[in-house]
């Protein structure tokens, strides 16, 4: 802090500091971690003329120390480098936003960061293994291992697709197993998913609400409902309508939208709610009374735009 600044004056600069999320954000996770601009744009989804911006502002305010490291700088929060009342203020705002699900969100892409930072380091000091994943992907493309986990599911399945759309689900579950049931409300995505599947003669598709789905009681062993639970006003109906078609043993598979704040996707994707916690979605799993039911966060693919995505699972 500049010495002549009077204590009344730095605490009205922090206090304006402090009133934007994404500094916020940034100093959440530099409280934790030490990190470069490319690491804090890739967790925030932010352009690094934004987060920069940022940075040199909180720099400014003395809230960070950073050093230079080859070409890059990092940056980390010291809080006990900060002025007490600084400390004090940081502290009470941290724990004030500790359930905002937007910093849920920052936590898992920080976590799938710092593996991708660890991995390039590893190849670093193993120059032998280094080139192998992209030789294979030019030889042989990138699908086999998803095609060869796919193989794994038993042959003599059938396998009920909640919320099909346009069949890639259905037409990659086709080959390795007996029968699949592709089901959805829109004529245009039953249509497109036709075509999607066309060659494979075990795929039927059926138009009808996942509230209700005609299909017989306990007349499948999995149930796949994926990227569906957010566009529906009672998603807990659905999960019983998925508990009643499968037989007893038999798997439930969602994978949805993690809880999160952005409600400009939400309303440009036409969504009905803005995600699930881990612990919401296996209690609704339990509620339905499925067994072993859990929920976890996926690795985000580091292309991707959207909140993070949740994968939950149980048995009949």
């Amino acid at each position: 802090m500049n010495r002549t600044d009077t204590q009344p004056d730095a605490m009205l600069r922090w206090l304006a500091t402090l009133a934007d999320a994404t500094r916020v954000r940034l100093l959440r996770l530099l409280d934790r971690q030490e990190l470069g601009v490319s690491d804090l744009c890739s967790v925030v989804q932010l352009p690094q003329s934004t987060v920069s911006r940022h940075l040199k502002v909180l720099a400014d305010e003395d809230w960070l120390i950073s050093r230079r490291q080859a070409t890059t700088n990092l940056y980390r929060m010291v809080l006990d480098e900060l002025d007490p009342a600084q400390r004090d203020l940081w502290v009470l705002t941290r724990d004030r936003v500790a359930d905002w699900p937007t910093l849920a969100q920052d936590e898992v892409r920080l976590a799938a960061r710092l593996a991708e930072r660890a991995g390039d380091s590893s190849a670093f000091f193993d120059d032998a293994a280094s080139g192998w994943d992209k030789t294979r992907t030019e030889l042989y493309g990138d699908s086999f291992g998803y095609e060869a986990l796919l193989a794994l599911l038993p042959s003599d399945w059938t396998v009920a697709d909640f919320g099909c759309g346009t069949g890639q689900l259905a037409s990659a579950l086709a080959p390795n197993v007996q029968n699949v049931v592709g089901i959805d409300n829109s004529s245009a995505m039953l249509k497109a998913a036709a075509a999607q599947t066309r060659g494979h003669d075990n795929v039927e598709l059926k138009q009808g609400q996942l509230t209700n789905v005609p299909l017989e009681d306990a007349s499948c062993d999995a149930v796949l409902c994926v990227l569906v639970l957010t566009y529906l006003d009672d998603p807990a109906a659905v999960i019983a309508e998925m508990h009643r078609v499968l037989k007893p043993g038999g798997k439930a598979v969602v994978v949805d939208l993690m809880l999160h704040d952005r409600e400009d996707f939400r309303r440009s994707l036409g969504q009905r709610s803005m995600g699930f916690t881990p612990d919401s979605l296996t209690q609704i799993l339990s509620d339905a009374g499925f067994s072993n039911a859990d929920a976890r966060s996926l690795k985000p693919a580091p292309e991707a735009k959207g909140p993070t995505l949740l994968l939950g699972h149980a048995t009949r």
